[in-house]
């Protein structure tokens, strides 16, 4: 038996179904994970769906055409992306938002540290600094404060590192800068006193000076200072171990009757006599570009020291 020509011809038009199948499927497959996440993106996103094989759509006329003379057209899909021109227009602040951040925290970070640096003094004890601006505040028993050189402008300053020639004690120097937590000390009377903090502090008063961060007392012997070789002034001791050696004699400048803050004082060690000095002398190793403090036996223009920053205790009210 033969095949005739006509059904060797329509034998394959049986496929077609399946292959229209196929290709919808495929169409919905790349509708749902491609163009479909597009249109929710871009909102002026347009699809013109697939029509039927056999459905057929006409370019959309002209006014000036009449519509019988377009010619039929087969869409079978088609992706419309719109130009860059018709993108949303975003502001720039929408654009640029995470630039904008960047700059906003920076701002906000140089506002805090500036708000920092002039409001506030490590003191190590939770307490508040109290600035030169308080002239003529009484200095009393336990307070803290910074002695400044009045010839030279250093601080009395003292750091966990010893001499390396003489007592081999705790060095003592003069430092150069404001804000530097090394160069508190603590107000504190004799041995064997009845004095009690927040007592005030008359000229010709025997004191001692404790040194906050290492609570070693300001101390001086006969032994000869590392530059000048002048008297060794040194941090000896602790907190429950001191002796003579760290009683210094306090001297007003002046007619003041008790020591304020910001009045002209000398120190004179009790038991050798030297007065408390400094000079511009300078280390170059170890405390480079520190000067050197020590003892002089001489009543000199640059042996005066005022009390400078600091936490003042107010006077205790006698009753």
């Amino acid at each position: 038996m033969g095949l005739n020509r006509t059904q060797s011809i329509n034998r394959p038009n049986k496929a077609q179904p399946n292959l229209s199948k196929l290709a919808r499927s495929i169409w919905a497959a790349t509708w749902s994970y491609t163009i479909r996440p597009l249109t929710s993106f871009h909102g002026s996103l347009t699809v013109a769906p697939p029509g039927s094989p056999s459905l057929t759509r006409r370019k959309p006329s002209n006014s000036s055409t009449p519509s019988s003379s377009a010619e039929p057209r087969r869409v079978v899909g088609r992706v419309i992306i719109p130009s860059r021109a018709s993108e949303p227009d975003f502001p720039i602040w929408q654009r640029n938002w995470f630039i904008g951040l960047l700059f906003v925290m920076a701002i906000g970070f140089f506002c805090l540290a500036v708000f920092l640096i002039y409001n506030l003094d490590d003191l190590d004890t939770g307490y508040a600094a109290t600035t030169s601006t308080a002239e003529g505040v009484e200095v009393t028993y336990g307070t803290v404060l910074k002695l400044r050189h009045e010839k030279t402008k250093f601080r009395l300053h003292s750091h966990d590192v010893p001499y390396g020639s003489g007592s081999g004690q705790q060095s003592v120097t003069g430092f150069p800068n404001v804000d530097d937590a090394n160069s508190y000390w603590i107000v504190k009377p004799e041995l064997e006193t009845s004095a009690k903090q927040g007592d005030s502090i008359p000229s010709g008063t025997i004191i001692r000076l404790q040194h906050m961060k290492t609570r070693k007392w300001l101390h001086s012997h006969l032994h000869a200072s590392p530059i000048s070789s002048n008297q060794e002034v040194s941090c000896f001791g602790g907190e429950n171990e001191s002796d003579t050696g760290d009683h210094w004699r306090l001297t007003i400048e002046g007619s003041g009757k008790t020591w304020k803050q910001d009045q002209r004082v000398r120190l004179q060690h009790v038991d050798t006599g030297a007065y408390l000095h400094s000079h511009d002398k300078k280390y170059t190793r170890i405390a480079g570009g520190q000067q050197e403090v020590c003892g002089v036996k001489d009543k000199r223009a640059d042996n005066v020291w005022l009390a400078s920053e600091g936490v003042y205790l107010p006077v205790t009210e006698t009753k």
